[in-house]
């Protein structure tokens, strides 16, 4: 099957386009012979779409579904079969996605005597402003919330980009003021849970998603306060 490969980032080799090409392999063979489609986002806004689980901190799974629903849906959206992977251009740039929910995300960090660059930071590492996001393990919207976070934290409706702001916001709060204003622990806690953290001697866990998590944020931290110096 015909598909144009390019370079990405450091080396990253992904397949764009071919679209039509794809759809055609998927739609040749008999519908109970299929299995997931699995939508993933990186950093910059590309999605990739695939007939497999992605491995890599560098892909956030938005959403899964059977690949004959989504024949059965809208036989365009099938585009990864065969054990091939798709990748296509953002139609919303998280630029503009960042533009949409800034305003709301400063008024929300200010509200909860959080600097508006930390909670940009955590925002464009756990969703990259995607108020669709879900992960792997269930998390969803703008901050990420957990089911059982948004109910702690008295979410109403998990996927409202204000209530999922504000929960996200005051179980970050609350991680701070746990572990003494230590900005590594409470990212580490809200990434692996505030037990984890404890059950480590109070240090960030062994866990390369977590250290790589915290690593991300301090660094978009930086950058967004270099940012709103300049």
């Amino acid at each position: 099957m015909a598909c144009e490969t390019t370079k990405a980032g450091k080396g990253d080799l992904v397949m764009r386009g071919a679209l039509r090409g794809l759809i055609a392999f998927a739609l040749l063979l008999p519908l109970s012979s299929l299995g997931d489609i699995y939508k993933y986002v990186d950093d910059s806004g590309m999605i990739y779409f695939s007939d497999q689980p992605l491995t890599g901190t560098k892909y956030r799974l938005e959403w899964k579904r059977e690949t004959k629903r989504v024949i059965e849906d809208n036989p365009r959206k099938v585009i990864a079969s065969g054990r091939r992977i798709a990748a296509v251009a953002p139609s919303v740039r998280p630029s503009a996605r960042r533009a949409e929910y800034a305003a709301l995300i400063e008024s929300t960090a200010r509200q909860f005597n959080l600097h508006p660059e930390l909670l940009h930071a955590v925002v464009r590492t756990e969703s990259a402003y995607n108020p669709s996001a879900v992960s792997s393990a269930g998390a969803v919207g703008l901050m990420q919330l957990m089911p059982g976070t948004a109910e702690r934290y008295g979410v109403k409706d998990i996927w409202d980009p204000a209530q999922n702001l504000r929960g996200g916001a005051r179980y970050l709060r609350d991680l701070l003021n746990l572990f003494e204003h230590d900005l590594r622990l409470a990212l580490a806690a809200y990434n692996a849970g505030e037990g984890a953290v404890i059950r480590h001697g109070r240090q960030i866990p062994p866990y390369p998603e977590t250290q790589s998590y915290v690593r991300k944020v301090l660094q978009l931290l930086w950058a967004e306060r270099g940012s709103a110096g300049s």
